[in-house]
């Protein structure tokens, strides 16, 4: 297309692990020459920015722009004192209110004398927005931060209504596994994204989100997916209007910023360098698990009693209080040159390591795919939402993992920690499954590869 780039707006659900893959395409998209509005709520465009300003040491200009992206905020629809770790108010707000307000950004951006903004390349949980994108003449595209399979099931979900396993509202009403093809993960009814903790609003926020999920494909041109053809064959079958384009990394050295809420500790980087190939075990549970000081004791226990060095993620939030510090300290004093633990890490970096035996993982998507990417073998632990559809696609049908089992007062011991982190590093072939999942990965990404040209066609639709 001759003439100016055009300018397209990216608007990720506000959570850590919608940022990340929205951020690394729109590296992509920069790199392409597009210019990159990237609209965040206004939370999470603090976090940015602060994340931002101390990596920057004064050299990427900080400010409100990274890497040729634009950073904007809009409200994120919270009242003043609402907790925005209760997911359900965070629902409430972005359904309720935050159409409105890309409406007003948009109208803002073009009253300004900036470009028009031609496309709207938003995140597949933000589908509330779709629409009034639509009205102001802008065209949408879709991309779907989880799998595959978590998108062709809120597809599916008036349909699972109308059959009986879900009421209106989204109770499950059947017992038994939902199958929606045979190599998809199968779906406990009582397991589904939208079944969240907190307040009954709360989860029927949740719910309505996903079934506004479920008109993604008639509202955007073309419907993306931070998966690959290899990972969920039968999902893409089910659903060919689902295009894979992952696994999405901003760049192939893994150093331009993917949007991280947290200071990264690069320092972990040179202690990898130090460890023998193949032995650390890594662990971490993203941005939104949260333990009980008791779990966080055994699992901590358990790494101690793998006798192995171990790299942990411990974020500030990571436990709910009660944790004595006196048994943190000692521990910490007994592990020390063995086990290092860092409040935050640049994961791609470390997953991508040759130090790294294993990873011991919430199964968010996002580690899934940085996971496969690398090849590495995963100890599956569950939390909420997709993640155990996604355990099920690593322990049941890539079997490159194992999972943990919860005792009968819910707490994974640490003797269970340790059995199977034994289990997992011993078995010649999940690590080699692992592998094989890996060359695909990297191959389907690479120039003449299965993402690599879903890829280009997007960008082509863009320049349209």
């Amino acid at each position: 297309m001759a003439g100016a780039a055009p300018h397209v707006m990216v608007l990720p659900f506000p959570a850590q692990g919608h940022v990340t893959p929205l951020m690394e395409l729109s590296h992509r998209l920069v790199d392409h020459g597009f210019q990159v509005t990237f609209v965040c709520t206004e939370p999470i465009h603090k976090l940015l920015l602060d994340a931002l300003q101390r990596d920057a040491d004064g050299d990427s200009g900080g400010g409100e722009a990274l890497d040729g992206i634009r950073l904007v905020s809009i409200p994120d629809g919270l009242a003043d004192g609402d907790s925005r770790r209760d997911l359900g108010k965070v629902l409430a707000g972005v359904l309720g209110r935050v159409p409105g307000y890309v409406v007003e950004l948009i109208r803002a951006t073009e009253a300004s004398g900036e470009r028009k903004v031609r496309w709207l390349v938003a995140d597949s949980t933000m589908a509330c927005c779709y629409q009034a994108a639509r009205d102001l003449g802008v065209r949408v595209a879709s991309v779907c931060p989880a799998s595959a399979a978590c998108l062709v099931t809120s597809l599916r979900i008036p349909q699972l209504v109308q059959d009986g396993f879900f009421d209106h509202n989204g109770f499950p009403k059947r017992n038994g596994k939902i199958e929606l093809a045979p190599g998809m993960p199968p779906l406990c009814p009582t397991q589904m994204a939208w079944n969240i903790d907190g307040a009954p609003e709360g989860r029927q926020a949740a719910f309505e989100l996903v079934l506004g999920m479920a008109q993604v494909t008639g509202l955007a041109e073309i419907v993306m997916c931070n998966s690959f053809l290899e990972a969920e064959t039968a999902a893409f079958e089910l659903c060919p209007d689902i295009v894979p384009i992952g696994p999405l990394f901003a760049d192939q050295e893994l150093r331009k910023p993917v949007g991280q809420f947290w200071p990264e500790d690069a320092s972990c980087l040179e202690w990898l360098d130090a460890q023998p190939e193949g032995s650390v075990v890594y662990v971490a549970f993203g941005s939104f698990t949260i333990f009980d000081p008791r779990q966080f004791r055994e699992l901590a226990e358990g790494l101690e009693l793998t006798g192995r060095p171990f790299l942990w993620v411990v974020r500030p939030d990571f436990t709910s209080g009660g944790l004595s510090k006196a048994w943190f300290d000692e521990f910490q004093k007994r592990v020390a040159g063995k086990g290092v633990i860092v409040s935050w890490c640049p994961q791609q970096q470390v997953l991508a390591h040759p130090a790294v035996a294993c990873f011991v993982s919430h199964c968010g998507w996002n580690s899934a795919m940085e996971g496969a990417r690398n090849g590495v073998p995963i100890l599956c632990w569950p939390y909420f939402s997709d993640q155990f559809a996604n355990r099920s696609y690593i322990c049941d049908i890539w079997r490159t993992g194992l999972g943990v089992t919860h005792g009968e007062d819910g707490v994974v011991t640490k003797e269970e920690v340790k059995t199977r982190l034994e289990q997992l590093t011993g078995d010649k072939g999940i690590a080699e499954r692992a592998r094989v999942l890996g060359d695909a990965a990297r191959k389907s990404v690479s120039e003449g590869g299965s993402s690599y040209d879903n890829f280009k066609r997007f960008v082509h639709l863009l320049t349209e």
